[in-house]
């Protein structure tokens, strides 16, 4: 299904809309660390919260801390509609920090936006779980579309564990990041260019390729100066001038709708466009080095079961969980409350994860690998058991070993219930 980008969803992205970006704050969360190119202007060095520049980041989290950070930032930024991953790396060649990150965030903060910062050279394999994971603005960042002049630009590129460089790099990148625009724009999906102006290289080249990017389906660009680097091949480059970085711009509005008030944002920024939140680095080292489990803010224990005294209900076919506390006086019965109906694919553990978010675990007689995967990723622990309900409570809220747990293989999706190994969603 392609998803319908309301005027009032660009309005709230303040990268997107020149007008949002007084009024409404952006967080980046910086979880993909590795990347699968090397340009020629960029040296990711961390640690330096002096500089404002894409790559860089004070710290790098994984997903459950993401989270964690990110609720703890609503505290002090009460006006966050964007959560944006752009690094410090490249988000696909993170791909599985990436989606955990995105799943465990919407099953906490559903009404967010979402956006991705990407080189494009390993999106296409992700772009229909992006989608439904409601992604709605991606940038890709095309510095060309000739492999003679994008050659100089890239010093090698990885894909599928080989490195290429020169001319041969150029074509398979440049390959990629086409092919992505009007697949992202199948499913709805906003798509903004960065071209990052580079003196004597591209910055005659702005017209050729918007317009290519605008045939293929692209929203608007952004051509940024060169940042001359230190420790990067260009960083004896000159920066671009006003006179070229205005005709550069002028060239390309002919084609595309141009963005003027881009902030260079770091890989960890939050706040308002070029205002960021200073104290967001100091909260971003805490919880990157806290030892996390969660489990203050999860009090509660979800039991797949039918009578409420046995764990004997498979994950997929349950109308309902009971949920549990424990108490000084023992375990407590909370209340009932109803699963998602079944059919949707990842979205309904997805609405299982924000169902249970205030859950550290939850305990089944089966479950299939996929939403075990998903709720993991979520933050809630997944215990397959049989057996009397107290001694699974025992056992996550006490650390006391469960006799009658499954073995992580013992359950096949399909085996013990009414499905047929086709998955339970």
């Amino acid at each position: 299904m392609v998803k319908v980008i309301t005027k009032n969803d660009i309005a709230k992205h303040p990268c997107f809309d020149v007008e949002a970006r007084h009024t409404h704050a952006r967080v980046h969360l910086p979880v993909a660390p590795r990347c699968n190119i090397q340009c020629n202007y960029c040296n990711r060095k961390y640690d330096c919260v002096n500089e404002s520049r894409p790559g860089v980041t004070s710290s790098v989290l994984d997903p459950f801390k993401a989270v964690t950070y990110l609720k703890e930032l609503n505290k002090h930024i009460p006006n966050i509609s964007v959560v944006g991953i752009a690094g410090p790396g490249d988000p696909f060649a993170n791909p599985d920090e990436v989606l955990k990150t995105l799943r465990a965030v919407k099953a906490e903060f559903p009404d967010k936006i979402f956006c991705l910062s990407t080189n494009g050279l390993n999106l296409e394999p992700y772009i229909d779980e992006i989608a439904a994971l409601d992604v709605t603005h991606v940038t890709l960042t095309i510095n060309g579309v000739r492999t003679d002049i994008t050659s100089k630009i890239y010093r090698w590129v990885r894909y599928n564990k080989k490195v290429y460089r020169g001319e041969e790099a150029a074509a398979l990148l440049l390959e990629k990041q086409l092919a992505c625009i009007p697949l992202l724009k199948a499913k709805g999906i906003t798509v903004k260019i960065n071209f990052i102006i580079i003196p004597g290289i591209n910055d005659r080249h702005i017209d050729e390729t918007t317009r290519v990017v605008k045939g293929l389906g692209a929203d608007l660009i952004n051509c940024m100066p060169l940042i001359p680097t230190a420790g990067s091949n260009f960083e004896d480059m000159p920066k671009p001038d006003q006179k070229m970085i205005f005709r550069v711009r002028a060239e390309a509005k002919h084609h595309l709708p141009i963005m003027t008030h881009c902030a260079r944002c770091r890989a960890d920024a939050a706040g308002l466009l070029g205002q960021d939140m200073k104290e967001a680095y100091t909260i971003l080292q805490q919880v990157s080095s806290s030892v996390e489990t969660g489990e203050e803010s999860r009090p509660y224990v979800a039991v797949a079961t039918y009578e409420g005294h046995l764990v004997n209900l498979h994950l997929g076919e349950a109308k309902s969980v009971y949920i549990f506390r424990q108490t000084p006086n023992g375990f407590q019965y909370v209340e009932e409350r109803e699963m998602p109906d079944k059919g949707g694919g990842d979205q309904r553990w997805i609405d299982v994860a924000r169902l249970l978010i205030d859950c550290r675990a939850i305990l089944v007689a089966g479950v299939g690998e996929n939403p075990a995967s998903i709720l993991k990723e979520c933050g809630i622990r997944v215990v397959q058991m049989t057996g009397m309900i107290d001694e699974g409570l025992d056992g996550i809220y006490n650390n006391l070993p469960i006799r009658s747990i499954k073995k992580a293989d013992a359950f096949r999706c399909g085996s013990g219930c009414s499905g047929n190994a086709q998955g339970c969603a």
